[in-house]
């Protein structure tokens, strides 16, 4: 894309990313306060049937994953023109939804600012590997990574690991404001959580909060592992690498049915954050929709996504994803008598994984 059409494509975005103080309140009152509603029935559900409550846990879920969006927005300072503003809510909202708020907030700059970069890899992205990265690795490299691509751990074991792990510890470089927010937002939910088993008892809140958390952390790995891998998907090395197609070509338009759109607050229309990401959640349709060159980034629906599952490997040469499969018959056609295992071991840099 020439400079003159990326520049075009960034000033027909820019009346989008403009908050509207009365589509984030209204977006507050409808995600929020539904939460603790579903939360009571779901509770009371528990005397009728263990499943029914699941079931209302599944619901809320939802709304769990739409106050994450409108965190997310606040960590962009897109969800109100007032940083404050955002620094609060999203606060709050991060408490809600597990996440400490500066440390995620950092984090997920980083990952906009290397999507999609094979040189920069390793912060607030999914772990990828190249097929050459793969072939060179050590047993061992390769069979954490072949485990951390299954997606029983992945959406099982992932949810856990993010809420009860990583969303609760500083990084090494965190700066005192970091720490602080994090400690803040673990001390808070201890209170919280200690309150809550009080009132409801340990067993009935298990049930109820873990099925909602479980759910929803499992629901947003999903939309973020997605919303990266397919087959097409763009990645190229720092020399090469272009922000706008990396926004574009490396980020997908996720269709989904209304209702799912709407409790993932349009998160779908990936490619335009990407491009924009102060473009507010509930701009991003209207944003895709009145800019034809964001019309062209790789849709995918619910069926076609289920086949990203599939993706393993980045092949750089043929700019795609490909299975583990597919790199395992390469190499017997290249070389019958090799075998992936007798590869020599070389140190790559994802050994501190």
């Amino acid at each position: 894309m020439s400079k003159e059409k990326t520049k075009q494509l960034h000033k027909n975005v820019a009346p989008y990313a403009k908050s509207d103080l009365k589509k984030s309140v209204i977006q507050l009152i409808n995600t929020v306060p539904p939460i603790f509603l579903l939360w009571f029935l779901a509770y009371q559900s528990l005397s009728v049937s263990v499943w029914l409550t699941i079931g209302i846990a599944v619901i809320t879920a939802g709304f769990v994953v739409r106050t994450f969006i409108i965190f997310h927005d606040c960590t962009h300072g897109s969800f109100f023109k007032n940083k404050k503003a955002n620094d609060i809510v999203g606060t709050i909202t991060g408490i809600l939804t597990l996440f400490p708020y500066e440390k995620w907030k950092r984090e997920h700059a980083i990952h906009h600012a290397t999507s999609s970069n094979l040189d920069k890899r390793g912060v607030g992205d999914i772990w990828v590997m190249t097929v050459e990265e793969y072939m060179e690795a050590s047993k061992w490299q390769r069979l954490m990574y072949r485990c951390y691509r299954n997606p029983i751990v992945m959406f099982g074991l992932g949810p856990l690991y993010l809420v009860l792990i990583t969303g609760r510890i500083n990084r090494k470089d965190a700066r005192r404001k970091e720490r602080n927010n994090t400690y803040l937002t673990n001390v808070l939910l201890v209170a919280l959580y200690a309150f809550m088993v009080w009132l409801v008892g340990w067993q009935a809140f298990l049930i109820v909060q873990g099925s909602i958390m479980f759910v929803a952390a499992a629901l947003g790995i999903w939309l973020f592992y997605i919303q990266h891998t397919f087959e097409d998907s763009y990645f190229e090395e720092e020399s090469e690498w272009d922000y706008v197609k990396a926004a574009v070509e490396g980020s997908s338009y996720y269709k989904l049915p209304k209702v799912l759109q709407w409790a993932t607050g349009n998160i779908g229309f990936h490619h335009v954050h990407h491009l924009a990401p102060r473009v507010p959640n509930y701009n991003l349709e209207m944003a895709h929709e009145s800019t034809p060159p964001l019309q062209m980034a790789t849709t995918i629906n619910i069926k076609t996504s289920l086949e990203s599952l599939r993706y393993k490997l980045y092949d750089p040469e043929n700019k795609r994803f490909i299975t583990f499969k597919e790199v395992k018959n390469a190499v017997k056609r290249a070389k019958p008598s090799i075998d992936l295992n007798e590869l020599k071991p070389k140190r790559t840099s994802f050994d501190s994984k």
